[in-house]
């Protein structure tokens, strides 16, 4: 069974924009916390991804390639808004971190995450990186659909 453990946080200021950012495109078949299935584009790649309910930082995890075309008409019947969004990938201290910043219905939400390997796996955070928000189910992107960051 898969595993993913991951801590996200706010974030303070631009000081890791100095990389490239990817596009990502996403929607949910699936929003229910229990059970969660998720379509995503990257660049010309597609993935589609079931996640278990979140316990802690931790839950199951199943991420397959699809094809591009099988994703697009996918996303079309996914529920709405969609999410957008660039990431942006900064190793810092020996870890890799993803910086979300949302566009769209989400606009101004940037957010970053770093995988562990356990729960308890002490890090450093970077200077940019602010109030930890890993247990707010506010900024799951699953929820982010129904109760989007612009109508907070």
């Amino acid at each position: 069974m898969a595993k993913e453990i991951e801590r996200k946080f706010l974030v303070k200021n631009g000081a890791w924009r100095q990389e490239k950012g990817t596009k990502y495109r996403q929607g949910y078949l699936n929003s229910a916390k229990e059970r969660i299935v998720r379509v995503r584009t990257i660049n010309n790649k597609a993935y589609l991804t079931i996640k278990g309910i979140t316990v802690g930082a931790s839950r199951m995890e199943f991420e397959y390639e699809i094809p591009r075309k099988d994703a697009d008409g996918l996303l079309d019947i996914c529920e709405k808004p969609l999410i957008e969004k660039i990431r942006y990938k900064v190793k810092e201290g020996g870890f890799l971190w993803e910086i979300d910043e949302f566009f769209g219905e989400n606009q101004g939400l940037i957010v970053a995450e770093v995988e562990l390997e356990s729960e308890d796996q002490n890090f450093p955070k970077p200077d940019w990186v602010g109030e930890e928000v890993t247990g707010d189910p506010r900024y799951f992107n699953s929820n982010l659909i129904q109760n989007p960051y612009t109508k907070w």
